[in-house]
């Protein structure tokens, strides 16, 4: 399901979808709140430094892509926002409490292994095991609808591999890819070179990450 997220919007998405299931009596979220949730140095990667006037750009973003909705009370100073990302009356997509823990977590924190996603979840939803994480993602994975995570390839000298959610820019098929049981694979004929080219795709999303945290310190440092 490509929704086209930016990382900017995905940030905001998560942060209500963490709020309205950590701390329901605080939800819906004013700008203030939603900023600070955005630019929490815990739970978060990359760590982001987001003016007000930045968030409300991506609040009138997903208003227009009715993923987001003001829900001021009558007479209300403070306009508050809350998600339509999922689990709505009139929307499509549909996730269990488990799944969308999963998807938060990607969202707030860019691609994760199974073990991982099952403690950086616990506030969210509960697993019993490493197995339990890895049953709901093949589940994402062999959606109806599309795939809504992907499996990358493992990298060097690690046990597991990370996922990665779906939601900004189409399924891995779009880039001659396909996911087979929980690993993807290339559709071409050349396997090492394919193989080699994801790789390095990967590291390069990781360094991609890792400049963006650089940079958010740097920014913080100065200001």
């Amino acid at each position: 399901m490509d929704m086209d997220l930016t990382l900017n919007q995905a940030r905001v998405i998560g942060c209500l979808i963490e709020k309205e299931i950590t701390t329901p009596d605080q939800y819906p979220l004013s700008l203030n709140a939603l900023t600070l949730a955005c630019n929490q140095k815990s739970n978060r990667e990359p760590v982001m430094s987001l003016a007000e006037t930045e968030v409300q750009e991506v609040i009138d973003q997903l208003t227009k892509k009715r993923l987001l909705t003001d829900e001021s009370g009558f007479g209300s100073r403070v306009v508050k926002y809350k998600h339509r990302f999922c689990n709505t009356e009139f929307g499509e997509l549909k996730l269990r409490p488990q799944e969308l823990g999963i998807i938060t977590v990607l969202f707030l924190r860019g691609s994760q292994t199974p073990g991982e996603l099952r403690s950086r979840t616990n506030r969210l939803c509960q697993f019993s095991d490493v197995n339990e994480v890895d049953t709901v993602l093949q589940r994402l994975a062999d959606r109806d609808d599309g795939p809504l995570v992907a499996c990358l390839p493992r990298e060097p000298g690690k046990r597991e591999s990370r996922y990665m959610h779906l939601f900004s820019g189409g399924a891995p098929e779009d880039a001659g890819l396909s996911i087979v049981s929980e690993v993807i694979v290339p559709c071409t004929g050349n396997t090492d070179s394919d193989q080699r080219l994801i790789a390095l795709e990967a590291e390069v999303a990781d360094l991609r990450q890792q400049l963006q945290r650089m940079k958010a310190q740097l920014d913080e440092l100065f200001e």
